[in-house]
């Protein structure tokens, strides 16, 4: 018996498409960022309640001696914000295949959140706070700032991680994965920053 031949199995067929990788980095960061959220917003909780019941009970929430300058936290905010920017830009040049200000970009972001992290540790040395306190003042604020500033300090190497793998050849205009996933956890990190300025800094 003939047996019949295709055309497709003479010449060969296309191989198939490679299946879709699943965003591994994308759902480790988003989950990764909703356990960060929940844990600053229980702080954040903690201490406004804490200072709600001292206010209410005629007490004085901050000692005496703690000046609370906004002018560096202002500036490290805005610094923040300028960072979002830079890794937008950083997306952008990785997009259109534009590696040298990929790197630039990138390498300014890492620059801009060690800026982040002086400005507040100069503030610091400022405000007058002591974890020896006996309110207690002065360790929450110390507990709920130290806190961020290592998630800027994660910030900081999840941005030389990304920086290397783009410098690998692995993301490009056709995959951003991981330059995506640095995006939100910086958005993250902003926005927490914000609930920090305004409950700490602001309302004091």
């Amino acid at each position: 018996m003939a047996l019949a031949v295709h055309h497709d199995d003479i010449i060969g067929s296309p191989p198939a498409a490679p299946p879709a990788r699943p965003r591994v980095l994308l759902i480790g960061t988003g989950l990764a960022c909703a356990a960060i959220v929940m844990t600053f917003a229980g702080l954040l909780g903690l201490y406004a309640e804490r200072r709600a019941t001292v206010i209410r009970g005629g007490g004085t929430w901050m000692p005496k001696d703690v000046v609370i300058d906004l002018t560096p936290f202002n500036v490290a905010f805005v610094g923040l914000a300028i960072l979002l920017v830079v890794l937008h830009w950083a997306i952008y040049s990785v997009d259109n295949d534009d590696r040298i200000r990929a790197y630039l970009a990138l390498g300014l972001a890492a620059l801009l959140g060690a800026a982040y992290i002086n400005s507040v540790c100069f503030a610091f040395t400022q405000m007058g706070f002591t974890v020896a306190d006996p309110t207690g003042v002065g360790a929450l604020v110390y507990a709920i700032t130290c806190l961020h500033l290592a998630m800027a300090g994660v910030g900081i190497v999840f941005i030389g991680l990304m920086a290397f793998r783009t410098l690998g050849g692995q993301y490009s205009g056709r995959d951003r994965e991981g330059l995506t996933a640095v995006l939100i956890y910086w958005y993250v990190t902003v926005a927490v920053y914000a609930a920090v300025w305004f409950t700490i800094y602001v309302t004091k």
